[in-house]
């Protein structure tokens, strides 16, 4: 069993502390992905596992092993870079095949190990040729192709598909996915954009400032974010904020305005525990797609700036009469007009709420619809 386990870990560079205390646990078989904005910390931490960097203070375990003080070249673990790092005098089969001859393995093993991973990857026919001749998209199978060989019990890949363009992402994506499936081992993956973790991952582990900010699956942190940041960096086009005033809180639910529209009283379930007082300042969190478009009477008056038509959707980007920005999906066969009025009423029961500090107050009584029909 390949389970990847951090227990406090810790990294400095001298007196900087960039990983401050970190607790996780990639079970076998699991696609996990660090996530969060740059500098968060999030390669520094694949580089430890790998054995790249130094753990400063913590333990790492990979199966059940004390890893923490191991050689890189021992801990069974192989990683893809962002860049292809090929050898440009080497063919295909070649760059593949390098780390084994290296360990003089046996050549027969060697060409079995290279015709699966190409015939996993559907690059045999590409075996010949050398890293010059072939497009981005196809390097980039090369180098992972370069780390299946190895037959690891853990795959690291450290934003491998920042380098492609958007069609070959998108591509890139389905096909790791594919190899997760038929491989069935246990992969971290390192991104900075969200929708690469929202669409690959089994689960997401957010991070910012060298801290875990979250940790659950794309759903969970999609509908029940634990603080404001996670709620505005999970999600695209992302969480609406709306500055809003607490009327009362009684029987774990509270009545909040905002006042954008002040005849519109929200009730939000809360969290067990969390409690408010008449006259508080809040935060409400709305997604897009959690708004209700009417022609007019009470709700958030927006005036529409710009609207992007997708084909399939449209997102309306405008702003209220106190000039808070929103972001409304509508559709796209007869969205609003720049320079328009529209009135958006608020979905009450998949709203968010947050207090001065960015902490959830609320439990999106959507949100437990939303899993329970998933499951």
């Amino acid at each position: 069993m390949a389970d990847v386990i951090l227990k406090n870990v810790r990294k400095s560079f001298g007196p900087i502390d960039v990983i401050k205390g970190v607790d996780l646990e990639a079970k076998h078989g699991e696609f996990v992905v660090f996530v969060g904005p740059s500098g968060c910390g999030k390669s520094t931490l694949l580089r430890m596992i790998c054995g790249l960097e130094k753990i400063t203070f913590g333990q790492l375990l990979i199966g059940n092993e004390d890893m923490s003080d191991v050689e890189a070249s021992e801990r069974g673990t192989a990683m893809v870079f962002q860049s292809y790092a090929l050898y440009p005098h080497m063919t295909v089969a070649e760059n593949m095949s390098f780390a084994l001859r290296m360990a003089k393995t046996p050549q027969s093993v060697v060409e079995k190990r290279v015709k699966r991973a190409a015939e996993i990857l559907q690059i045999t026919h590409l075996l010949d040729r050398k890293p010059k001749e072939m497009s981005g998209g196809q390097r980039q199978r090369v180098a992972i192709g370069r780390a299946i060989v190895r037959e690891p019990k853990v795959f690291l890949f450290d934003e491998p598909l920042s380098n492609l363009d958007a069609e070959l992402r998108v591509q890139m994506r389905v096909e790791l996915s594919k190899l997760h499936n038929e491989i069935g081992a246990t992969m971290i993956y390192v991104t900075h954009d969200q929708v690469e973790a929202m669409t690959m991952a089994d689960k997401i582990v957010v991070l910012r400032d060298g801290v875990v900010e979250q940790i659950g699956s794309p759903l969970d942190l999609y509908m029940s974010p634990d603080n404001r940041f996670v709620a505005g960096f999970i999600g695209s086009p992302q969480m609406n904020f709306l500055k809003a005033q607490v009327v009362d809180g009684t029987n774990g639910e509270a009545r909040v305005s905002v006042p954008d529209a002040p005849d519109h009283i929200l009730r939000i379930p809360l969290r067990e525990g969390a409690q408010v007082a008449p006259g508080q300042a809040v935060t409400i969190g709305i997604r897009p797609e959690h708004f209700l478009g009417t022609p007019g009477g009470a709700g958030l008056k927006v005036l529409v700036d710009v609207v992007e038509n997708l084909g399939g959707i449209a997102y309306v980007y405008g702003r209220t009469n106190a000039s808070q920005e929103v972001i409304l999906k509508a559709e796209s066969e007869t969205p609003p007009r720049s320079g328009m009025a529209v009135t958006a009423l608020v979905k009450d029961d998949y709203c968010h709420l947050f207090d001065d500090q960015g902490r959830t107050l609320s439990t999106s009584a959507g949100a437990i619809r939303t899993r329970a029909a998933a499951a």
